[in-house]
Protein backbone atom coordinates (compact mmCIF):
# COMPACT_ATOMS: atom_id res chain seq x y z
CA UNK A 1 0.00 0.00 0.00
CA UNK A 2 3.01 2.32 0.20
CA UNK A 3 3.35 3.05 -3.52
CA UNK A 4 1.01 6.11 -3.73
CA UNK A 5 2.68 7.61 -0.67
CA UNK A 6 6.15 6.99 -2.08
CA UNK A 7 4.99 8.68 -5.30
CA UNK A 8 4.00 11.73 -3.24
CA UNK A 9 7.52 11.88 -1.80
CA UNK A 10 9.11 11.42 -5.21
CA UNK A 11 7.00 14.24 -6.68
CA UNK A 12 8.89 16.69 -4.45
CA UNK A 13 12.34 15.41 -5.40
CA UNK A 14 15.16 17.93 -5.74
CA UNK A 15 18.01 16.15 -7.51
CA UNK A 16 20.62 18.82 -6.79
CA UNK A 17 19.83 18.77 -3.10
CA UNK A 18 19.75 14.97 -3.17
CA UNK A 19 23.33 14.89 -4.49
CA UNK A 20 24.42 17.10 -1.61
CA UNK A 21 22.66 14.85 0.89
CA UNK A 22 24.36 11.76 -0.50
CA UNK A 23 27.73 13.45 -0.10
CA UNK A 24 26.90 14.61 3.43
CA UNK A 25 25.48 11.35 4.80
CA UNK A 26 28.10 9.18 3.07
CA UNK A 27 25.77 6.17 2.84
CA UNK A 28 24.99 4.57 -0.51
CA UNK A 29 21.20 4.75 -0.85
CA UNK A 30 18.64 6.75 -2.80
CA UNK A 31 18.05 10.34 -1.66
CA UNK A 32 15.20 12.44 -2.99
CA UNK A 33 16.41 15.78 -1.67
CA UNK A 34 13.37 16.65 0.45
CA UNK A 35 13.53 18.93 3.47
CA UNK A 36 12.24 17.91 6.89
CA UNK A 37 9.31 20.38 6.66
CA UNK A 38 8.25 18.80 3.37
CA UNK A 39 8.29 15.34 4.91
CA UNK A 40 6.48 16.63 8.00
CA UNK A 41 3.68 18.14 5.92
CA UNK A 42 3.08 14.90 4.03
CA UNK A 43 3.24 12.73 7.14
CA UNK A 44 0.81 15.00 8.97
CA UNK A 45 -1.72 14.43 6.19
CA UNK A 46 -1.14 10.67 6.20
CA UNK A 47 -1.45 10.37 9.96
CA UNK A 48 -4.75 12.25 9.90
CA UNK A 49 -6.13 10.02 7.15
CA UNK A 50 -4.98 6.58 8.35
CA UNK A 51 -5.90 4.41 11.31
CA UNK A 52 -3.01 2.98 13.30
CA UNK A 53 -2.91 -0.47 11.63
CA UNK A 54 -2.72 1.21 8.22
CA UNK A 55 0.00 3.55 9.45
CA UNK A 56 2.01 0.58 10.70
CA UNK A 57 1.60 -1.13 7.34
CA UNK A 58 2.61 2.05 5.50
CA UNK A 59 5.63 2.56 7.74
CA UNK A 60 6.67 -1.03 7.07
CA UNK A 61 6.49 -0.54 3.32
CA UNK A 62 8.25 2.82 3.30
CA UNK A 63 11.08 1.54 5.50
CA UNK A 64 11.70 -1.43 3.19
CA UNK A 65 12.35 0.87 0.23
CA UNK A 66 15.64 1.97 1.83
CA UNK A 67 15.06 5.45 0.41
CA UNK A 68 16.30 8.07 2.87
CA UNK A 69 13.17 10.21 2.95
CA UNK A 70 10.89 7.17 2.96
CA UNK A 71 12.62 5.81 6.07
CA UNK A 72 12.39 9.19 7.79
CA UNK A 73 8.69 9.34 6.90
CA UNK A 74 8.18 5.82 8.25
CA UNK A 75 9.61 6.87 11.60
CA UNK A 76 7.59 10.09 11.70
CA UNK A 77 4.37 8.15 11.03
CA UNK A 78 4.83 6.41 14.38
CA UNK A 79 6.28 9.29 16.43
CA UNK A 80 3.38 9.92 18.76
CA UNK A 81 3.09 10.02 22.54
CA UNK A 82 -0.18 8.10 22.65
CA UNK A 83 -1.14 5.35 20.27
CA UNK A 84 -4.52 3.71 20.55
CA UNK A 85 -4.27 0.84 20.90
CA UNK A 86 -0.62 0.66 21.98
CA UNK A 87 -0.68 -3.10 21.43
CA UNK A 88 3.03 -3.61 20.77
CA UNK A 89 2.66 -3.71 16.99
CA UNK A 90 4.17 -0.25 16.53
CA UNK A 91 6.85 -0.94 19.13
CA UNK A 92 7.71 -4.28 17.56
CA UNK A 93 8.19 -2.61 14.19
CA UNK A 94 10.28 0.27 15.53
CA UNK A 95 12.39 -2.00 17.72
CA UNK A 96 13.18 -4.19 14.73
CA UNK A 97 14.53 -1.32 12.68
CA UNK A 98 17.79 -1.11 14.64
CA UNK A 99 19.25 -3.92 12.54
CA UNK A 100 19.13 -1.61 9.52
CA UNK A 101 20.71 1.45 11.13
CA UNK A 102 23.75 2.63 9.21
CA UNK A 103 23.70 6.40 9.71
CA UNK A 104 22.89 8.79 12.51
CA UNK A 105 20.10 10.67 10.73
CA UNK A 106 17.79 7.74 10.04
CA UNK A 107 18.68 6.11 13.36
CA UNK A 108 17.80 9.25 15.29
CA UNK A 109 14.41 9.63 13.60
CA UNK A 110 13.60 6.00 14.37
CA UNK A 111 14.78 6.42 17.96
CA UNK A 112 12.53 9.44 18.41
CA UNK A 113 9.58 7.21 17.53
CA UNK A 114 10.92 4.55 19.89
CA UNK A 115 11.34 7.02 22.74
CA UNK A 116 7.57 7.59 22.81
CA UNK A 117 6.88 3.87 22.99
CA UNK A 118 9.40 3.33 25.79
CA UNK A 119 7.91 6.13 27.87
CA UNK A 120 4.47 4.62 27.28
CA UNK A 121 5.71 1.24 28.56
CA UNK A 122 9.08 1.30 30.37
CA UNK A 123 9.10 -2.51 30.61
CA UNK A 124 10.29 -2.36 27.01
CA UNK A 125 13.69 -1.30 28.35
CA UNK A 126 14.33 -5.01 28.87
CA UNK A 127 14.53 -5.45 25.10
CA UNK A 128 16.72 -2.38 24.65
CA UNK A 129 19.21 -3.69 27.20
CA UNK A 130 19.98 -6.51 24.80
CA UNK A 131 21.08 -3.95 22.23
CA UNK A 132 23.95 -2.85 24.49
CA UNK A 133 25.69 -6.18 23.83
CA UNK A 134 25.26 -6.12 20.06
CA UNK A 135 28.24 -6.32 17.73
CA UNK A 136 26.45 -3.77 15.53
CA UNK A 137 27.75 -0.34 16.54
CA UNK A 138 24.57 1.50 15.47
CA UNK A 139 22.46 -0.82 17.62
CA UNK A 140 24.63 -0.15 20.67
CA UNK A 141 24.39 3.58 20.03
CA UNK A 142 20.61 3.35 19.65
CA UNK A 143 20.27 2.00 23.20
CA UNK A 144 21.35 5.38 24.55
CA UNK A 145 19.62 7.58 21.97
CA UNK A 146 16.26 5.85 22.43
CA UNK A 147 16.46 6.24 26.23
CA UNK A 148 17.15 10.00 26.25
CA UNK A 149 13.74 10.75 27.87
CA UNK A 150 15.23 9.51 31.15
CA UNK A 151 17.62 12.47 31.10
CA UNK A 152 14.75 14.95 30.93
CA UNK A 153 12.72 14.22 34.07
CA UNK A 154 12.84 17.15 36.50
CA UNK A 155 11.32 15.34 39.47
CA UNK A 156 11.79 11.66 38.70
CA UNK A 157 9.81 9.06 40.62
CA UNK A 158 11.52 6.11 42.28
CA UNK A 159 11.02 3.84 39.29
CA UNK A 160 12.25 6.55 36.91
CA UNK A 161 15.40 7.00 38.98
CA UNK A 162 15.93 3.26 38.91
CA UNK A 163 15.62 3.25 35.12
CA UNK A 164 18.04 6.17 34.91
CA UNK A 165 20.61 4.29 36.97
CA UNK A 166 20.10 1.20 34.84
CA UNK A 167 20.84 3.18 31.67
CA UNK A 168 23.84 4.87 33.25
CA UNK A 169 25.13 1.36 33.92
CA UNK A 170 24.93 0.70 30.19
CA UNK A 171 26.73 3.96 29.51
CA UNK A 172 29.49 2.98 31.91
CA UNK A 173 30.18 -0.15 29.83
CA UNK A 174 30.47 2.05 26.73
CA UNK A 175 33.13 4.40 28.08
CA UNK A 176 36.03 2.19 26.98
CA UNK A 177 34.56 1.67 23.49
CA UNK A 178 36.80 3.52 21.01
CA UNK A 179 34.05 4.09 18.41
CA UNK A 180 33.42 7.82 17.94
CA UNK A 181 29.65 7.44 17.70
CA UNK A 182 29.53 5.37 20.90
CA UNK A 183 31.60 7.94 22.79
CA UNK A 184 29.35 10.66 21.40
CA UNK A 185 26.23 8.83 22.58
CA UNK A 186 27.57 8.63 26.14
CA UNK A 187 28.47 12.32 26.04
CA UNK A 188 25.02 13.20 24.69
CA UNK A 189 23.26 11.27 27.46
CA UNK A 190 25.41 12.84 30.18
CA UNK A 191 25.17 16.34 28.70
CA UNK A 192 21.37 16.20 28.69
CA UNK A 193 21.23 14.71 32.19
CA UNK A 194 23.57 17.46 33.39
CA UNK A 195 20.82 20.05 32.83
CA UNK A 196 18.75 18.42 35.59
CA UNK A 197 21.12 16.36 37.73
CA UNK A 198 24.63 17.78 37.42
CA UNK A 199 25.86 16.04 40.56
CA UNK A 200 25.03 12.62 39.12
CA UNK A 201 26.95 13.47 35.97
CA UNK A 202 29.94 14.59 38.02
CA UNK A 203 29.83 11.32 39.95
CA UNK A 204 29.70 9.34 36.71
CA UNK A 205 32.66 11.22 35.29
CA UNK A 206 34.63 10.77 38.49
CA UNK A 207 34.07 7.03 38.27
CA UNK A 208 34.35 6.48 34.53
CA UNK A 209 35.54 9.67 32.84
CA UNK A 210 39.16 8.56 32.63
CA UNK A 211 38.11 5.88 30.11
CA UNK A 212 36.26 8.34 27.86
CA UNK A 213 37.78 10.14 24.90
CA UNK A 214 38.71 13.76 25.70
CA UNK A 215 36.12 15.18 23.28
CA UNK A 216 33.39 13.08 24.96
CA UNK A 217 34.35 14.20 28.47
CA UNK A 218 34.33 17.80 27.33
CA UNK A 219 30.92 17.42 25.71
CA UNK A 220 29.48 15.64 28.77
CA UNK A 221 30.52 18.55 30.99
CA UNK A 222 29.47 21.32 28.63
CA UNK A 223 26.25 22.28 30.45
CA UNK A 224 27.37 21.61 34.01
CA UNK A 225 27.16 24.57 36.36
Amino acid sequence: MHEPFLTALQALADHERAAGMRSYHKVDRTYLGLTNPQINDLVQEWRAALELPDRIALATGLWRTDIFEARVAAAKLLTQARLRPDDHAAWQLIAGWHRDFDSWAIADHACMAGQKRLVADPSRLDRVEGWTRSEHMWTRRAALVITLPWTKQNNPKTEELAARERILGWAATYTADPQWFIQKSVAWWLRDLGKRDPERVRAFLAAHGDKMKPFARKEAQRLLK
